[in-house]
């Protein structure tokens, strides 16, 4: 038991016992074929323990976003095929989102789910922040615990929420402040310093006044933004230069000003140096969110750097899933980092919250 939540081991004799894995087996296709199988390996631990403590494992998960109807493109077929490779003898159910009960957490897909299912495990921390069916439902009535998975990524970014290392640096990138706007307000309340890059920086630089030309900024957030850098001190570390394309569509460098018709899609390089020293400097750091449009050769200078930065570190340091783990993959630094999140949003919403839906679900079980 980890905070009230019942693991493995509290699940007693499971010889002979079906028990239902709520794995996070959302892996990249291309063409019907898995790009990346880090998701499906991530719960080997989990299933590879049921199976050797004599449990008969039936995993289930969603791929993609079907809208509640069943979808070809869709299919498990291709995870099904290289789970079949990695842990022979485990069954897994079609993609849990063929049915619109698994988003509405409908009580009779519920039942269906579970039925002829001795015990539940949720190891789908990517999920856990979704009040779904597969996530809050099984919990309800079955003896339950989390995961292999699941225990980590909540001893880990608790960790970091509750007990961090000083210096303890944020680094957050991204489109939208509004996505994250509720873990910066609490990690502000934590960090020694948040680092801002991504388009998200721009609304930050509306509510100093500056110029940021056609930007993607979020205009009914500035007042907020403007409050943050107010409350804040010197916490926030935003960018001192920027690149992207003037009004003619040519590649450019700036300062914060940006003239009219420009757009920043980067970081600049003396921003990039300086957030460098900020991480280099810190003895734990959180990075969630590319500094700029890194999928662009031209725009990925900024988020490369950080992500150099992460792996040369001497600090504790996780990455928080999402397009910065696909970063860190991109520039052959994944296994550089101390730990890389299976959930960006799960990540986001537990240090913001301190909890997850999928977690609480599993405190209620009858065997917590």
């Amino acid at each position: 038991m980890i905070n009230g939540i019942p693991t493995l081991e509290d699940l007693g004799d499971i010889e002979g016992e079906r028990i239902l894995v709520r794995t996070d087996f959302n892996v990249p296709l291309d063409d019907g074929r898995i790009v990346d199988d880090f998701r499906i390996r991530a719960a080997l631990p989990t299933i590879h323990w049921l199976q050797q403590a004599g449990g008969k494992v039936v995993c289930a998960s969603h791929l993609g976003r079907p809208k509640g109807e069943p979808n070809p493109a869709y299919s498990m077929d291709p995870v099904r095929e290289r789970l079949a490779e990695l842990a022979p003898g485990v069954e897994l159910l079609e993609n849990l989102r063929f049915d619109p009960g698994e988003t509405s957490n409908d009580a009779a897909f519920v039942a269906r789910l579970t039925e002829g299912i001795d015990l539940y495990v949720n190891d789908a921390f990517g999920a856990s922040h979704r009040e779904h069916a597969s996530i809050v439902g099984p919990a309800k009535t079955l003896p339950s615990a989390m995961g292999r998975l699941l225990a980590k990524e909540v001893d880990v970014l608790m960790g970091l929420r509750d007990r961090p290392k000083r210096p303890f640096v944020a680094v957050l990138g991204g489109a939208k402040i509004s996505d994250k706007l509720g873990v910066v307000e609490a990690l502000l309340e934590t960090v020694d310093s948040l680092v801002i890059g991504g388009a998200m920086c721009f609304t930050f630089f509306a509510a100093r006044g500056e110029p940021i030309g056609d930007s993607l900024f979020e205009p009914d957030q500035v007042d907020t933004c403007r409050r943050i850098l107010d409350e804040s001190g010197d916490k926030i570390h935003l960018p001192d230069d920027l690149v992207g394309l003037d009004a003619n569509g040519q590649f450019a460098t700036w300062g914060t000003r940006l003239p009219d018709g420009a757009k920043g899609f980067d970081i600049g390089p003396g921003s990039a140096a300086a957030f460098t020293d900020v991480i280099m400097d810190a003895r734990m750091v959180f990075w969630n969110g590319p500094m700029g449009m890194f999928e662009d050769e031209r725009f990925a200078a900024g988020t490369r750097t950080v992500a150099q930065a992460m792996a040369d570190t001497k600090a504790f340091t996780v990455v928080g899933g999402g397009d910065s783990a696909a970063a860190l993959a991109q520039f052959g630094l994944d296994d550089e980092v101390d730990h890389v999140s299976t959930g960006g949003g799960a990540s986001l919403e537990l240090l913001e919250l301190g909890d997850l839906p999928g977690l609480a679900a599993l405190r209620g079980a009858p065997n917590a």
